[in-house]
């Protein structure tokens, strides 16, 4: 694992095991530079391949990670069921070796496990989908009292740097009034705290071990892919999986 990816730093079971990318350790040019992992952003077909075979390499994963086609949905579906390239924005599993993964570049790629190691998730977290509960959709499929569940919020666009406009606050306040406080007024738009959005969620739904969130992934052009920086750029994996 290259010495800038990221391992989450949370009270897990050992035979969990997750890490977060950065852009960094791989073969892409340009606005891809360098490990970027999505297929679907206009980087040669080729680069993506390898720069896959090195995560394979890198984490020594017991398989290839399944790769969602993310839809900002809140699909959820189980890793030993489906292949990749399905439709979804979260996948659970249950059984060793199957790897869950989800890519971002500046959504909010989340993390789940359980106490006993018994049962994994990775949700791809954009604004799209925590509003409409896609964290609360995995959180049903795992299937495990929420007390017992631990929650990572790896790295995603900063509250400094996330405008958005009326429609996404009100689509938030819809669902919670408490979320008026993940909101700063920016000018005529909103400056929104997705971190702050997902916390919210998850203690709803009686998540209380929640870590990570310190991340900006917009501010830190060096480190982290950003669409909302750059417009056509590559993407970063989030991925968990049993031993």
């Amino acid at each position: 694992m290259l010495s800038d990816w990221i391992t989450p730093d949370w009270p897990a079971p050992k035979r969990v095991r997750a890490c977060a990318t950065t852009r960094r350790g791989g073969v892409s040019g340009g606005p891809y530079d360098s490990l970027n992992l999505g297929d679907h952003v206009g980087d040669t077909p080729a680069a993506v391949a390898e720069n896959r075979n090195r995560l394979v390499a890198a984490l020594e994963l017991p398989a290839p990670p399944l790769w969602l086609n993310q839809v900002h949905g809140c699909r959820v579906v189980e890793a030993a069921k489906v292949q990749s390239g399905c439709d979804a924005d979260a996948s659970v599993s249950r059984a060793p070796g199957r790897v869950c993964a989800v890519m971002s570049a500046d959504c909010l790629p989340l993390l789940l496990c359980d106490r006993a190691g018994s049962c994994v998730a990775a949700v791809h977290a954009g604004w799209r989908g925590l509003a409409d509960g896609v964290v609360e959709a995995a959180l049903e499929q795992m299937q495990r009292p929420a007390s017992e569940i631990l929650a990572w919020l790896g790295p995603a666009i900063g509250p400094d740097h996330f405008v958005v406009g009326e429609d996404v606050r009100r689509q938030f306040l819809m669902h919670n009034s408490q979320a008026e406080a993940a909101f700063h007024p920016a000018g005529e738009r909103w400056l929104a705290d997705i971190y702050a959005l997902a916390r919210q969620r998850l203690r709803n739904s009686g998540v209380s071990a929640i870590f990570g969130g310190g991340e900006c992934t917009f501010r830190d052009r060096e480190r982290y892919f950003s669409y909302r920086r750059d417009g056509t750029t590559g993407r970063m994996a989030s991925l968990i999986w049993l031993t």
